[in-house]
């Protein structure tokens, strides 16, 4: 995977596109589908709004040394370098972000937001991977 430049912007631009979309979205059919509906909806609409959605798209997992170990699927990788992983639950729990955080690092890739759809109240946290921040640990 080729490591791509992202700007403070871009990712502010984007990931403000993403949260309003995800909201609209969450108003208009509220609570109660199935996570593959709300996957289907915010792929539609961001798609509409002219950006690169992938559905289920495979990423490869890798070890410390660059070895393929495994594969997973993202819910949404938006623009090539964006996860959205998406959650249809009464509240998110740190699993949750715990597999967020597991992906960005395992794929080598930094941005991803978490958003979930089953509860009340609309819910979304975003994530920052940094391989500088788990050099220096």
């Amino acid at each position: 995977m080729v490591a791509i430049e992202i700007t403070m912007k871009d990712w502010k631009t984007l990931c403000s596109q993403v949260r309003e979309t995800a909201y609209a979205i969450h108003t208009y059919l509220g609570n109660g589908h199935l996570e593959k509906v709300y996957e289907n909806a915010l792929a539609h609409r961001l798609r509409k709004a002219g950006l690169e959605v992938a559905q289920q798209h495979p990423l490869k997992v890798f070890d410390e040394d660059g070895t393929p170990i495994g594969d997973y699927f993202a819910d949404l990788i938006v623009d090539g370098w964006l996860i959205v992983e998406l959650k249809a639950v009464k509240t998110l729990a740190p699993e949750h972000e715990a597999q967020v955080l597991g992906y960005l690092k395992s794929a080598r890739l930094q941005h991803g937001l978490l958003i979930n759809f089953g509860s009340f109240c609309f819910q979304l946290r975003k994530f920052v991977w940094s391989e500088r921040k788990a050099d220096q640990e």
